[in-house]
């Protein structure tokens, strides 16, 4: 019988037909798509047939598979993802109390509003997270029970490592909040036995009554009473506040105030200095593009035309460790995008001058060694008493006055080692010089026990 007419005997009702050979014959390892003639191997199995279907025809398919099936309402048949594996399984217990656990820490480590635990949308990014579309929210009163055995449980550790340390130190300070209320904030500090150092916060009190010295050294007693550290206690650190000092003549404990502050207070010499009209103009340049996005855009714009960084300028403020420093780096470091700027636009700001440049160029080599020594002593990870008089020696040095300076800074100059040299007389010396060495340690207290005998 003559085949030469007769069609190619097909797979999966006709859609696949094997290859036709040039000499007639049949190629039963091969198949051709009759919807898109794909060529495609045939290895005596039809599932790579069926796959090439749904990817690549599933109307096709759908037709033949009947209306009961997924692909006849329009759905195309796919690996099962994991997130929908999960779906419909209900959280475990075990996962629900960690996720509790982690959104009360979350919630007081960030100071987040109990009320957070009410939003929907986090709910929805925890039913996602989870893949269970029904898990819910804590309660309120859930997360603050929560908090509170938190609490309670760090403070155990906290309490654990005081009980362990030989000796503690403190440091407080009070500052005002927004709103106008005042805090005392008082944080201890200790070596356990491994010299390992650890600093953490004892309590945020809200202080209702004036802050005279007596109310101030009540305070902190009552603070050191809570813990039970008060026979442990050899220092504590504070400002130089009048009240503050004098509340440290009351206490029982050695007073030592903080260096990095009484630095940051010398520095207020650099009025002495002839430096007011260039800083004047520094803040008065800071201040006109800070308060215009169109002017601070421009200056963005100069700045990549000078191939520079773009970086907005620093308005320098009295309470800102170094923020008078940084306003002068920026205003120099920009001062041709600063010229352009101005020109462009057509302001009738008044620029420092090449003098005031000058001035501002020996301030900042003036500053900067005061913002290395108040960024050594204000570390929080290691003990930095045995570097306060090395680092006021340095000042000292970094101030003598040459043949080279100009007046103004040589006013400045002896106004800040004036200043230095009358603040560093109350900074309870002699238990810096404890710090020292072991050798100045042996010739402390010999030089007490000597002292004693006499």
């Amino acid at each position: 019988m003559d085949t030469a007419g007769m069609k190619p005997p097909g797979l999966l009702q006709g859609k696949f037909i094997f290859k036709k050979l040039p000499d007639g014959n049949l190629d039963k390892n091969k198949v051709v798509c009759t919807l898109c003639n794909a060529e495609l191997v045939y290895c005596r199995s039809s599932s790579s047939l069926k796959y090439h279907l749904n990817a690549k025809h599933p109307s096709a398919n759908a037709e033949d598979a009947g209306p009961s099936t997924d692909v006849a309402r329009g759905k195309t048949r796919r690996q099962t993802t994991m997130f929908e594996c999960n779906r419909g399984k209900p959280v475990s217990t075990a996962l629900s109390a960690k996720l509790t656990s982690l959104l009360a820490q979350w919630i007081a480590t960030s100071c987040r509003p109990i009320s957070v635990v009410e939003d929907d949308g986090l709910e929805l990014v925890l039913q996602a997270a989870t893949g269970d579309p029904s898990y819910k929210l804590p309660a309120r009163r859930t997360i603050m029970r929560r908090i509170h055995d938190q609490h309670a449980e760090e403070k155990a550790t906290k309490v654990e490592k005081m009980v362990e340390a030989r000796s503690v130190a403190l440091t407080g300070d009070h500052w005002t909040s927004v709103n106008n209320d005042n805090y005392l904030g008082v944080t201890v500090h200790l070596i356990d036995a491994s010299w390992e150092l650890h600093s953490f916060a004892l309590g945020v009190m809200k202080t209702e009554e004036r802050h005279f010295a007596e109310a101030c050294a009540r305070q902190f007693l009552d603070v050191a009473n809570q813990w039970g550290i008060t026979d442990k206690i050899s220092t504590i650190g504070t400002d130089s506040a009048p009240n503050v000092v004098a509340a440290g003549r009351i206490l029982p404990f050695e007073h030592l105030p903080c260096v990095a502050h009484v630095v940051q207070r010398a520095i207020m010499s650099l009025r002495e200095g002839g430096f007011d009209g260039a800083l004047a103009k520094c803040r008065k340049v800071v201040g006109h593009f800070k308060h215009s996005p169109a002017n601070s855009d421009e200056l963005n714009v100069q700045q990549s035309s000078l191939g520079q960084v773009k970086e907005s300028l620093v308005q320098d403020v009295p309470t800102r460790w170094n923020s008078t420093l940084e306003m002068i780096k920026r205003v120099r470091r920009n001062r041709d995008a600063l010229h352009t700027t101005c020109l462009c636009r057509s302001t009738n700001l008044a620029l420092p001058t090449n003098a005031d440049y000058e001035k501002l160029a020996k301030l900042e080599k003036l500053l900067e060694p005061c913002r290395y020594i108040t960024e050594l002593l204000g570390g929080d990870k290691y003990v930095s008493c045995s570097v306060v008089l090395p680092a006021l020696c340095h000042l000292q040095h970094a101030m003598n006055i040459s043949d080279d300076d100009p007046a103004y800074i040589v006013r400045f100059k002896a106004a800040f080692i004036k200043d230095l040299n009358q603040r560093r007389e109350k900074i309870n010396l002699e238990w810096l010089k404890i710090c020292q060495s072991d050798q100045k340690i042996t010739a402390f207290y010999d030089h007490n026990r000597l002292w004693r005998l006499l």
